[in-house]
């Protein structure tokens, strides 16, 4: 049997408008640990996750981002924090799913650049 060609996934690449705005967003109050930048891109560290922001090269790059889904261990905690921060709440922290004992529980968010993201927890219920 062959092994498999991809290990991870190892970096996703977010589209920027603003780079310094949005590396104080995702440094600032997210609290990511920033690896290195350059005038047109900044990499973070999000776990075993590396994030880079990019100023799009062409214009066809420059729409918004897959969905990025922040794994937290307490999602109150983590809304209660960020609210009135620079961070654009959709709604407010809701289970998705119950499975057994284990309840999935989401909120949405958009960042600085019109992204939508979200942070999630998985809480025993």
């Amino acid at each position: 049997m062959e092994t498999a060609l991809i290990e991870k996934v190892g970096q996703i690449g977010l589209p920027v408008k603003d780079l310094d705005r949005a590396l104080r967003f995702y440094k600032g109050t997210l609290g990511l640990t920033l690896l290195f930048n350059t005038d047109r891109m900044a990499f973070l560290e999000a776990g075993e996750l590396r994030l880079m922001l990019s100023l799009p090269e062409k214009d066809e790059f420059a729409h918004s981002s897959s969905v990025l889904y922040f794994q937290v261990k307490n999602i109150k905690e983590a809304y209660e924090r960020l609210s009135g921060k620079e961070i654009q709440f959709i709604g407010e922290p809701h289970m998705v799913a119950k499975m057994e004992q284990t309840e999935t529980w989401m909120v949405f968010f958009k960042d600085t650049e019109g992204n939508t993201h979200a942070f999630m927890s998985e809480e025993q219920g």
